[in-house]
């Protein structure tokens, strides 16, 4: 059996890694091919597209390469018929999926799609619902999906959030503020001027700053080495900075719900450009936009996102959640209880290899 993948960011990559290794556990015959990252190459997947080479954020970019990925969505067709596959899953990566799910529905009348953590309809808006009912499964990973879903007609899987399997709560031993700039020169440029200042206005804290690759360092404008009360590190792994910590400070974005399963309270921040917030804020009508507090529908971690992201804002809300401590760790533990179940990964990797079996067309 033969499978197509396509994801495009790290998250998805990350989600997709988990569902091929159970996969190929499950059996030993299926191949994976596609557009993934080095985390899905790690378990085998044959890659033909590097999600590195894709990296795109916000509306803006979007836009500027269309043309490019609408190349790419035709070179990826001919792969597929090519190699006479019937099977395509997509993970997340709404932009770019729906368009090349539309495309495939159009030129393989029997190829079976299934999208994995389909795009977030629920915040961006409903009309997007008939280009994703051209899939022929929608597996979610949030509980309140089903029910968003049931009321457009469409039938959703949920068998729970992958996340809560990998993810335990950490007894954290150390007394470090945890810095979580993102990994896309876009937050790192954005985000690190405002966690300067806060290192620098204070020096009896201790911070520790996880970058993804030392090559990051070229996006920070100044010489970071000179604060003595900044560790830098580059390999450290989520885990570890978490254990040393007793708060984290993070871009918005899926880390926001593992530093939740770690059992740290966080800070969300956020900057990007006008046009990016303007559409997420008032368009597409965003309450929350971090995961634990859409997860429980309440603000479990503080959000700061564009003018309230600054350095007197932080502060202020590391001081607020640390004094009310007990009460973010029960809401924390509400957070893992609502997206829990049972052989989670292992029950969308069986949904995935029983395909069209089941009945369903």
């Amino acid at each position: 059996m033969k499978i197509f993948v396509s994801t495009g960011e790290v998250s998805g990559d990350l989600h997709l890694s988990y569902l091929v290794k159970e996969a190929r556990e499950l059996n030993k015959n299926v191949e994976f091919f596609g557009v993934a990252g080095k985390h899905s190459k790690s378990v085998g997947v044959n890659i033909i597209q590097d999600i590195d080479e894709l990296a795109i954020m916000g509306f803006t970019e979007a836009i500027k390469k269309y043309s490019y990925l609408k190349k790419k969505a035709e070179e990826y067709l001919e792969f597929i018929k090519k190699e006479n596959i019937k099977k395509v899953i997509m993970v997340d990566y709404g932009g770019f999926n729906l368009k090349f799910l539309e495309l495939l529905k159009k030129e393989i009348k029997d190829i079976e799609v299934y999208y994995y953590i389909p795009p977030k309809l629920w915040i961006w808006g409903e009309k997007r619902i008939d280009k994703l009912k051209l899939a022929d499964h929608i597996m979610v990973i949030f509980p309140w999906e089903i029910d968003f879903y049931k009321k457009h007609g469409v039938e959703a899987i949920y068998y729970g959030n992958p996340f809560t399997e990998r993810y335990q709560s950490i007894e954290r031993t150390g007394d470090k503020i945890l810095l979580l700039p993102g990994s896309r020169k876009q937050e790192i440029k954005s985000l690190m001027p405002d966690f300067i200042e806060l290192i620098r206005r204070n020096p009896e804290e201790k911070y520790l700053l996880k970058l993804s690759s030392k090559d990051h360092l070229k996006w920070i404008d100044e010489d970071v080495s000179v604060y003595k009360n900044l560790e830098i590190s580059y390999d450290l792994s989520l885990n570890k900075g978490v254990k040393e910590s007793k708060i984290a400070i993070a871009a918005s974005g899926t880390v926001t719900l593992e530093l939740a399963l770690l059992g740290i309270p966080t800070i969300v921040v956020y900057k990007t450009s006008f046009i990016n917030y303007f559409i997420a804020k008032y368009i597409l009508k965003v309450g929350f936009v971090s995961l634990p507090n859409l997860t429980l529908n309440e603000e479990v971690f503080p959000e700061l996102l564009q003018k309230k992201c600054t350095p007197d804002e932080i502060d202020k809300s590391i001081k607020t959640v640390l004094e009310n401590l007990n009460s973010v760790q029960e809401k924390i533990q509400r957070i893992r209880e609502k997206l829990s179940g049972v052989d989670i990964t292992k029950k969308y990797a069986e949904f995935l290899l029983k395909g069209r079996d089941d009945g369903k067309n």
